[in-house]
């Protein structure tokens, strides 16, 4: 725990700073992230016995990843240019005597959208209007929900909400995280909003949580569905007491583009 804790605050020190900066700041550290996990999405498939392509898959999520952010008209022709890529690598692969060069070219196509596409929501969400205000009620909102669903549940979870894919999680934990994810970004609203951030009352900062506690839980079952069928407990070890990026990442990626799309359709 004090491992956790102590690789959280080191986190935080870098990430605070970089989110109230914006920019290129932002760009940095969000592109750092994604690439790494990227990375360690195509490490899990390689230990199941899949060949993602390191360069092609890493690659293009961070030309994805600089479109978005840069030259967002261009971004679908980024997205486009990726796979197409991915697509030229796995053929000379195969080429090469690999027989399952069309299966890693799903794999890497998958790695490059869900992490590339999905992954830049987490720019778009910092680039709204009062952007920085958002961010710091989207996802603190969903880092309270896993905490609280986390410590809830080793101490009153009885009922496995998901038995196969993560067995540890329970439903006492999951609605445990809802309420406080919940109340979290409902005073977050009221509180930001005094200090300068969007006018918004504490029964739609409510609402944007309650939506975001209740369904980012799936990013996490999603990666521990990747690790399940791989038999990786981690998707690396990088961050000491939390595994990798994308272990850390894997809610906060659902976050992100729920997030973005809620404000974008209802709060603004």
């Amino acid at each position: 725990m004090l491992k956790r804790i102590l690789a959280a605050a080191g986190l935080a020190i870098i990430g605070i700073p970089a989110v109230l900066l914006g920019g290129v700041f932002y760009f940095a550290i969000i592109a750092a992230l994604l690439g790494i996990a990227a990375w360690e999405f195509g490490r899990i498939f390689h230990t199941a016995g899949y060949c993602a392509a390191s360069l092609p898959l890493v690659g293009g999520v961070l030309l994805i990843l600089a479109a978005r952010t840069f030259l967002p008209d261009l971004a679908p022709a980024a997205l486009t240019l990726s796979v197409l890529a991915a697509m030229t690598w796995h053929l000379l692969d195969y080429e090469k005597g690999r027989d399952k060069a069309a299966t890693d070219f799903a794999v890497t196509t998958t790695g490059i959208v869900y992490l590339g596409w999905i992954g830049s929501y987490l720019i778009d969400l910092r680039s709204l209007e009062n952007g920085v205000w958002w961010f710091f009620i989207v996802l603190p909102s969903v880092w309270l929900a896993d905490s609280f669903a986390y410590f809830i549940g080793v101490r009153f979870g009885r009922h496995r909400l998901s038995p196969r894919l993560s067995p540890k999680k329970s439903w006492e934990g999951y609605w445990g995280g809802v309420i406080f994810g919940t109340l979290g970004a409902a005073a977050l609203a009221v509180l930001l909003g005094r200090l300068g951030g969007p006018a918004l009352t504490w029964w739609k900062g409510a609402a944007l949580g309650a939506a975001l506690s209740i369904l980012t839980t799936l990013g996490d079952l999603g990666e521990s569905m990747l690790k399940r069928q791989a038999g990786v407990k981690d998707s690396s070890n990088i961050i000491p007491g939390h595994g990798g990026v994308f272990d850390r990442l894997d809610s906060w990626l659902w976050g992100g583009a729920i997030g973005y799309f809620l404000i974008v359709w209802f709060l603004l």
